[in-house]
């Protein structure tokens, strides 16, 4: 069997070692007579020496132990008569400037559909998409053969009226003139009657002809009216259809841009239902923005405001606050503002995104914290502020506008006062703590943006 070099050390160790023990009690068995029996003096000796190395082990390891533990807890005592020292900063009052941006929606000032109002076929269109278009402008032209026959139709029956009238005027004439013959006839009967000329009898017949042709001519009278009535009625009636032929020509009612074009030459189209064009007036456009309930108190009509642009970088437009709508929506508690924004160079489009600008200048600026510096329990919210004579006190406050990295103090917080920015579980009513001030922050928020 081989051996490898280690292998074959150990061997020859183990060898040696069994050598030794076995010449070790080859000289026990012969030479028991010379065993060593230790005196009383080295015993003594031995003992002294054993003290020895124990109290030198004690100089050198425990009081060197003692000294050390001694330090640590001279140290821990001390740590804990020392105040904790805690960052504070000085409670100041925001910017006179109230910022607050947030998105808005770019709606034409004023959008109209355009209807048919004539019955019949496009046969002419005359403006397309993105087309602008004046006031009074033709946009399209109706074929409508069935209003041209009513029209005619309604003039015939207006010339017949006419000439019933002239008829009712001859046939009133006529009458007039045989009640003027029956008035003088029955005046001279009278007068022979009271002569005794003539019988009573007659004259009465006379008398009574002279009423029946009166009632006749208020008759004729009042048929005249009626044919009057009835030119009235017959005029109207083909003013009203003029008025729908002129509807033939569809109009532009004001300035503005073609959004629209939903028919082409043609088409059939129904009075009142068929959607012919859309036209937006763009040369000022309105921007609709919801404030939110926090923010709605500092927006006032005529206060000015900017808009920015995603897909216009560089360019900011000016406008100002029109109206607004004097409530909240209760499912999202925001205010609807309508702001007019000019647009004389079409450079802004309805229904684009823009992001308004609404900062304003406050009289009463409120205070101002950093967001770290809340401390929000069971009973509210707080902040830890520290008092003259060192103390920790926490108090409730009442928190405004929330801008993220600050917040608006509305009460329970006076200007000038300590209080520690970013207090954490260590901090308890009453305790005594060191204060190092910071550096004045700024008081100025960043700007509030909706959602």
């Amino acid at each position: 069997m081989r051996f490898t070099e280690p292998d074959e050390a150990l061997r020859r160790e183990n060898e040696e070692l069994r050598r030794q023990i076995a010449e070790m009690r080859g000289t026990a068995k012969t030479s028991p007579a010379r065993r060593w029996k230790p005196t009383g003096a080295a015993v003594t000796a031995i003992v002294l020496a054993a003290l020895a190395l124990v109290v030198i082990a004690f100089f050198a390891g425990y009081i060197p132990y003692q000294q050390k533990r001694t330090l640590i807890i001279d140290e821990a005592q001390q740590q804990e008569r020392a105040l904790p020292r805690v960052q504070v900063f000085e409670v100041r009052r925001a910017g006179r400037n109230s910022a607050l941006e947030l998105p808005g929606n770019i709606q034409a000032i004023t959008e109209a559909p355009i209807l048919a109002r004539a019955e019949g076929y496009i046969r002419t269109r005359l403006v397309d998409l993105g087309d602008k278009v004046r006031a009074g402008q033709p946009l399209a032209d109706i074929d409508a053969p069935e209003l041209e026959d009513q029209v005619k139709q309604a003039r015939a029956a207006l010339d017949q009226t006419r000439a019933s009238l002239d008829q009712a005027q001859a046939n009133l004439q006529q009458g007039r003139a045989d009640l003027e013959l029956a008035r003088l006839a029955a005046q001279r009967w009278g007068t022979l009657v009271q002569q005794g000329a003539v019988s009573k009898h007659e004259n009465d017949q006379y008398q009574m002809q002279y009423q029946s042709r009166t009632a006749n001519v208020q008759s004729l009278e009042k048929a005249v009216n009626v044919q009057r009535s009835n030119i009235a009625a017959a005029e109207a009636n083909l003013a009203r259809l003029e008025k729908m032929q002129s509807y033939r020509i569809v109009r532009a009612p004001f300035d503005g841009v073609i959004t629209l074009r939903n028919v082409d030459t043609g088409a059939l189209v129904n009075a009142g239902n068929t959607l012919l064009f859309r036209i937006a007036q763009t040369g000022t456009l309105r921007a609709y923005v919801s404030v939110p309930q926090a923010s709605a108190g500092f927006v006032r009509p005529g206060q000015t405001a900017t808009l920015t642009v995603s897909n216009l970088p560089g360019r900011v437009f000016k406008g100002t606050v029109a109206r607004s709508a004097s409530s909240l929506d209760p499912a999202s508690r925001t205010m609807l503002v309508e702001l007019h924004v000019p647009n004389g160079d079409g450079a802004l489009m309805p229904g684009m995104y823009a992001q308004v600008d609404l900062s304003s200048t406050r009289a009463d600026a409120p205070l101002v914290i950093p967001g770290d510096a809340l401390v929000v329990r069971s009973n509210g919210s707080q902040v830890a502020v520290v008092g003259r004579d060192g103390r920790v006190q926490l108090r409730k406050i009442d928190v405004g506008r929330d801008y993220g990295d600050r917040m608006e103090v509305l009460g329970g917080l006076d200007e000038g006062e300590a209080v520690i920015q970013n207090p954490g579980d260590i901090v308890r009513e009453g305790l005594r703590v060191e204060p190092v001030r910071m550096a004045a922050h700024d008081p100025e928020p960043s700007p509030a943006t909706g959602h």
